[in-house]
């Protein structure tokens, strides 16, 4: 059995491993990871997106002290969660959106997805996240309903993420997605755990089983199309996956009017 002062540090080494992956904030080790460190780390995601949503949260509930309607608010607080984590699930969504829907053999499809301009499918892919997510939140309005849904919302789309990455290949031999391996069975599982917990708690137990039917089916169908035109998936799927997942948490939130 592992000593508790080493599996702490393994825990905060996790951690500090998933927040780096998924925001611009310096929190990896100086250390090179070693092998298979990002797939392990993968179970920390849904904390991490904890900590971005809690940020966005923060920001939308100033905004509302200040004055300002539920409409800015909700912009600054995407603002504030896009510019946390560098647009990094933005830029997926939309390399994801411009590859799949204009290139027309695998290889051209992979080379638009990893070509750093955008193009119309990606500008109508990021118009119609940052319009959903916006309106959604601004329909809840509440500060202490939107604090529940951004949480609820960051950390279940991001549980999902070890899973997909386990079940789909990726789809070409380097990238990023590549090289973080496959997340461990451990890993997904609690992540899935932790995804699942800030669902039912924000959203309560009925509510929480609609969103992860909906997050379930959103991820088979990104799955199946991903197979079937890219052969597997990549940083920038995983990207639009997490988008995705967002979306659908805060349509749900706001159709069913948390925390009122």
């Amino acid at each position: 059995m592992m000593p508790r002062a080493e599996l702490l540090k393994d825990i905060v080494a996790d951690l500090r491993m998933a927040a780096s992956f998924v925001t611009i904030l310096p929190a990896a080790s100086s250390k090179p990871a070693a092998d298979g460190a990002v797939a392990r780390a993968t179970w920390a995601l849904p904390v991490a997106g904890l900590l971005v949503g809690l940020a966005g949260a923060f920001v939308y509930k100033a905004a509302i002290r200040c004055g300002l309607t539920p409409n800015l608010a909700a912009l600054l607080a995407l603002g504030t969660t896009a510019l946390i984590t560098g647009a990094l699930h933005e830029d997926g969504l939309a390399d994801t959106a411009d590859g799949l829907g204009g290139g027309r053999t695998r290889e051209r499809k992979l080379e638009i997805m990893r070509d750093s301009r955008i193009g119309t499918y990606g500008v109508c892919a990021l118009i119609l996240s940052f319009g959903l997510r916006w309106s959604a939140l601004a329909t809840i309005a509440s500060p202490f309903a939107v604090t529940l849904a951004l949480c609820a919302a960051h950390a279940a789309a991001r549980a999902g993420v070890p899973a997909f990455m386990s079940l789909v290949p990726p789809a070409r031999p380097d990238g990023l997605s590549a090289s973080a391996g496959s997340p461990p069975g451990r890993s997904v599982a609690i992540a899935f755990a932790v995804g699942t917990l800030a669902l039912a708690l924000a959203l309560g137990p009925g509510k929480a089983l609609v969103g992860l039917i909906l997050l379930s089916f959103a991820g088979l169908m990104l799955a199946r199309l991903a197979i079937r035109q890219i052969g597997g998936q990549t940083g920038d799927i995983l990207g639009a996956f997490e988008q995705i997942g967002e979306i659908l948490v805060l349509l749900v939130a706001a159709a069913f009017q948390i925390g009122r």
